[in-house]
């Protein structure tokens, strides 16, 4: 087995740090990534960008062929709540596509934010495939709702509404989605796995609330190589 993650979930609020984290990971050479996080070559798949995809058919069909919209309606709000569990299960196909394609081993990390009106990460988890489950272990970064709309303002650039790194939401918006979440509660059974389909995956909280992410350099390292240590030895054990 190789000595790093085969399959990453990585959780949190809009905002709380997912992407920076990825971003620091994707700078350091390879070799150390996996000596000191356990993190091997990189495959991110995020559904951000399956929903913006959403945003943006929606917007040519209703502007240029005059036909109704698909997925949302002119707010934004999807159509159908379970277009929410399609989303998981579109992170599961291309997890698949990419691992029957792919010849050498790597962390192929799963990033989605749900909050309690999307059903909340029980529900998610629901829609993971099984396959997914098995090889998985999950970070979660912990951030308070205050922290996401700080930081969620903060980030938010209009001219790139569809950058990983500088895409935001409306106050509105985040408040009615992501206000509640229920992590805790999901996960309160167990402090190192959570139940999911009748498997158990290894968690840890990677804790953010001052904001290392934004910040970098070593602190947020050495807190990433914490919280990736403890995870790493959750999953070997299991």
């Amino acid at each position: 087995m190789p000595p790093f993650f085969s399959t990453l979930i990585l959780n949190a609020r809009p905002a709380a740090g997912k992407s920076e984290i990825l971003h620091a990971l994707r700078e350091l050479p390879q070799q150390q990534r996996i000596d000191r996080f356990h993190i091997g070559p990189l495959r991110v798949i995020d559904d951000f960008p399956m929903l913006w995809a959403w945003f943006e058919e929606d917007a040519m069909l209703e502007r240029v062929f005059h036909r109704p919209r698909l997925h949302t309606d002119g707010d934004g709000i999807f159509l159908h709540h379970d277009f929410w569990h399609l989303l998981i299960h579109r992170l599961c196909l291309e997890t698949e596509k990419f691992e029957r394609d792919q010849m050498e081993p790597h962390t192929v990390v799963l990033e989605f934010s749900r909050g309690v009106e999307q059903g909340g990460y029980r529900a998610a988890y629901r829609h993971l495939s099984r396959g997914v489950l098995e090889r998985a272990a999950c970070l979660y970064v912990r951030v308070s709702y205050d922290e996401s709309r700080r930081k969620n303002r903060k980030r938010f650039n209009p001219q790139r509404p569809d950058s990983i790194l500088e895409h935001g939401l409306t106050d509105e918006k985040l408040e009615r989605l992501y206000r509640d979440d229920d992590w805790d509660a999901f996960t309160s059974g167990d402090p190192q796995t959570l139940e999911a389909q009748g498997s158990r995956v290894p968690y840890t909280v990677f804790e953010n609330e001052d904001d290392v992410t934004t910040r970098g350099g070593d602190a947020l390292h050495e807190r990433l190589e914490q919280a990736f240590g403890r995870l790493w030895r959750l999953r070997s054990s299991s």
